[in-house]
Order: structure tokens, then C-alpha cells, then sequence
């Protein structure tokens, strides 16, 4: 990969940091938000009066997972428009060689956004209002609640997987544009 100019090998610099930093981010947001968020749960499960009270941890686990989520998508579209700007098919780099390494037969797998250990959050933060004998109205209020969390962590999950293609099409069809 060479690069035509200064700035763009401080552009390609710039963005590769804000790649990495990006990405520890959200290992560090994922392990300091659980830790968080099992502090709320534990403490709102201990002075619970009501099922409703399982909403508040819900809230805090769902606001770490799109903080998690934002930020791996952000990491994405970075490498996508490193890889349409900044490599070509001639010269590929990381970019070119991580989206086409793709996921081998037998190869380990990685969940970047962590969707096994927020389900389970989920299913653990409901557990205390299930013990709280809800009325059905607030078994099926709080219930709800949690399905739309597991709904919106497998619908964030589809979407990422179909990320890296979307982006990499729209820059190259920015890029040819101007």
C-alpha cells in the first residue's frame, strides 16, 4: 500500500488509532457495564417492592449494549472507508484481507457485540420480578420489555453481520462519484 500523499498516510495513521481505541473501548464498555449493571440489578432485586422495579437494570443493560453496539459499528464503517480510499484490489491491506478471511469451517468465532452474555443478563435481570409474584398485567408489561431487549439484540446482530457489504458498497459509490 503506498500513499499518495502526507496527508494521506496521516489520515490512514489517524484512522487505524481511532480503530484500535474503538475497539478496546468496547471490550472495556462491555466488562465495566456488566459489573454496573450487576451492581444495579443486585441492589434494585434487594429492595425491589414491585416487578417493575426490574425495568431500571434493563434500562442500564440496554444502554451498554448500544454503547457497545455504536461503537463496533463505527469501527466497521472506518475500515470500510480505509479499505475503498486508501487500498485497492492492486494493493490490498488489512482491510481487503479481514473482510475476505470472512469465518473458516471449524475456526473460532467471535461475537463482537457480546449477544450470549446480554441474553443472559436479560433473562437474570427478569428472574427477580418473576419472584415477586407479578399480576399478570405486570408480568406481561416487564416480560415484554425484556422481549423487546432480545428482539433488539438479535435484530443489532443480523444488521452488523450485513454492515461491512453495505458500507463498502456506499463508499465505493462515493468514491466514483467524486
Amino acid at each position: 500500500m503506498t500513499f499518495e500523499t502526507a496527508r494521506a498516510l496521516e489520515e490512514y495513521t489517524a484512522l487505524r488509532a481511532t480503530i484500535r481505541a474503538r475497539g478496546t473501548a468496547r471490550v472495556c464498555i462491555f466488562c465495566g457495564g456488566m459489573v454496573g449493571w450487576a451492581a444495579v440489578a443486585v441492589g434494585t432485586a434487594a429492595l425491589a417492592s414491585t416487578p417493575l422495579s426490574a425495568l431500571l437494570p434493563l434500562l442500564v443493560l440496554a444502554s451498554i449494549f448500544e454503547g457497545v453496539y455504536a461503537l463496533h459499528i463505527g469501527v466497521e464503517r472506518i475500515g470500510r472507508y480505509l479499505q475503498a480510499f486508501h487500498e485497492s484490489d492492486s494493493a490490498p491491506g488489512w482491510e481487503h484481507a479481514a473482510m475476505g478471511f470472512g469465518r473458516p469451517k471449524g475456526a473460532a468465532s467471535l461475537d463482537a457485540l457480546f449477544t450470549v452474555p446480554f441474553l443472559l443478563a436479560a433473562i437474570f435481570n427478569l428472574a427477580p420480578a418473576v419472584y415477586l409474584s407479578p399480576t399478570t398485567e405486570e408480568l406481561i408489561f416487564v416480560a415484554g420489555a425484556h422481549a423487546l431487549f432480545v428482539v433488539r439484540l438479535f435484530f443489532a446482530r443480523a444488521t452488523a453481520a450485513r454492515q461491512r457489504a453495505i458500507d463498502l458498497a456506499r463508499f465505493e459509490e462515493i468514491k466514483r462519484a467524486g
